[in-house]
């Protein structure tokens, strides 16, 4: 279930000026304190989740599989450079025949239990066109599960993010519409209110794993907009990280949902007696009117 450290060989892999500025990131996270980030990624199967792992390492630390395997458990991959720590958690598909896999959902929750997670990364893909209202369905089960609060230290990531857009649209104005249609569903699955959502925005990175991926003269993976795009998806992790909301903590609260059994729990014992005082009300007025001779005889 945990993961064993070991020193970041992968980083050695990226193109110079990508480690540069990631040396460069991840001393200013070092300069507020922080020596270890721990990256929780969701979604749906098929989307990419596992490849993006694997490119932010700059190795093959999971495995990637179009389908979902059914042995398929969350697993974390953890990495050590210069003092820093690194846990990035890989999790199963939550869809399965169709359906919210809660199955899946309910192991995530228990891997994760005394893990304290920094950012999430919700992974889709900018190549569907469309959302529908499984995606909404998604949204809303992540939240009952861990709470609306989660998607405070999300960031949305889009794969497949080396395409042409189609109706002659330019590539900037179909990603943003993109992602504002999937941001429009993660408001309305998490039951956010629109002002609460815009004050707490959630940030977008755009991610291209494939090996035919173009470069830049620095042998970087580009988007078609020239933004070196690893470097650019770290940036926004950490902005995510650093942004003042509170990490997540994974409790025996949250994995077994006794903190919501237990509101419900305080009322039971006014409820009772409530019913108490009404049978003994109802019993006395019986006792009155038959003494009286009433209708009850």
């Amino acid at each position: 279930m945990g993961s064993v450290l070991r020193e970041w060989t992968g980083f050695q892999q990226f193109p110079t000026a990508t480690q540069s500025k990631l040396v460069e990131l991840f001393a200013k996270l070092k300069e507020e304190g922080v020596d270890k980030l721990t990256i929780l990624v969701m979604g749906k199967g098929g989307v990419g989740k596992s490849s993006t792992v694997n490119s932010l390492l700059g190795e093959r630390a999971v495995s990637v599989s179009s389908f979902q395997s059914e042995g398929f458990r969350p697993v974390m991959v953890s990495r050590n450079r210069a003092g820093f720590t690194l846990n990035i958690i890989d999790t199963p598909g939550l869809v399965e025949g169709g359906y919210v896999s809660y199955q899946a959902l309910d192991m995530i929750k228990r891997f994760l239990l005394n893990k304290t997670i920094h950012v999430l990364l919700y992974v889709d893909r900018l190549d569907a066109y469309r959302v529908d209202d499984l995606d909404k369905q998604i949204i809303g089960a992540i939240s009952d599960s861990f709470g609306k609060e989660i998607w405070s230290k999300s960031l949305l990531v889009l794969t497949h993010a080396q395409l042409c857009p189609p109706d002659d649209l330019s590539y900037d104005v179909f990603c943003a519409r993109r992602s504002e249609a999937v941001l429009k569903t993660i408001r309305m699955g998490a039951r956010i209110r629109k002002r609460d959502f815009e004050d707490s925005a959630i940030p977008v990175g755009l991610v291209e794993n494939s090996g035919r991926c173009n470069k830049n003269e620095n042998d970087e993976k580009i988007l078609p907009n020239g933004d070196a795009w690893i470097p650019s998806l770290v940036k926004e992790i950490i902005l995510v990280a650093t942004n003042g909301k509170k990490a997540l903590v994974v409790d025996e609260k949250l994995v077994n949902g006794s903190e919501s059994n237990d509101r419900g729990k305080i009322f039971i014992p006014l409820i009772l007696g409530i019913q108490w005082l009404l049978v003994k009300w109802i019993q006395r007025e019986i006792k009155k009117d038959i003494a009286k001779g009433g209708k009850y005889l």
